[in-house]
Order: structure tokens, then C-alpha cells, then sequence
């Protein structure tokens, strides 16, 4: 058997500027971007996210990214003073910010998307 020592993940973007920009000034996150064109985002516990140019990129229909979050009422305040808007999807029960309260059965979540329209989320647990 195959011995795995480390395991990442990855995403494409059509703009990479776009997204770097994103990622590091409304989300936070470390970004840096090495010789070959292809940018990291660094999550708060350690873990790598490769992002990477891809001109004909076509966004996923799930969420790619989930964001956990302790406070989500503060981090959607946060997000929609950027001038982000919350993804409203058919079958759950948003309030009138956008967020999808836990009734014990799921978290705490919200969706939004990126620049790439890629969709993320936060979820409190």
C-alpha cells in the first residue's frame, strides 16, 4: 500500500490578482504567490490551499471551501461590509442575513462565493 505523507488541496481561478486580493484582504488569509505563478493561501491552522490561473475556468455547483468561523452573525457582518453578498439556496431556511441556523440536525452555515464565483462557506459548529 501506498504510504501517504501530506495531502492538499487545490482550485482554479481565471484571475489570480483577483483572487489573491480576495482571499488576503476580505478573508484574511496569508497569500503568497511563488515563481511559477501559483499562490497559496495558508490557513490559520497550517494548512495549504494551492490556487492557481486557469483562463477557461468553470466553477464548481459545490462548495469547494468551508471556512469555520466562532462567531458566524460577526464574520457575515464582516463579509457583507465588504460588499459580499450571502448565497441563498432553495430547501433551507436563511434568515433575513442569509445564514442557515443549526435546528440540531446540521451547522450553523452560509454560503458566498469568490471572485471566480468558486463557493465557499462559514459554518459555526
Amino acid at each position: 500500500m501506498t504510504t501517504i505523507t501530506e495531502a492538499f488541496s487545490g482550485f482554479a481561478v481565471p484571475d489570480l490578482d483577483a483572487a489573491d486580493a480576495f482571499y488576503r484582504d476580505v478573508l484574511g488569509l496569508a497569500v503568497e504567490r511563488d515563481a511559477m505563478g501559483i499562490s497559496t493561501l495558508t490557513l490559520p491552522d497550517g494548512t495549504p490551499i494551492l490556487v492557481y490561473p486557469k483562463p477557461d475556468h468553470r466553477p464548481a455547483v459545490y462548495t469547494i471551501l468551508n471556512f469555520v468561523v466562532p462567531d458566524i452573525d460577526a464574520a457575515v457582518a464582516d463579509l457583507t461590509s465588504r460588499g459580499i453578498e450571502l448565497l441563498r439556496y432553495d430547501g433551507f431556511d436563511h434568515d433575513e442575513k442569509g445564514i442557515v441556523r443549526s435546528t440540531g440536525d446540521g451547522p450553523t452555515i452560509c454560503w458566498f462565493t469568490d471572485p471566480a464565483e468558486n463557493v465557499l462557506s462559514f459554518i459555526q459548529n
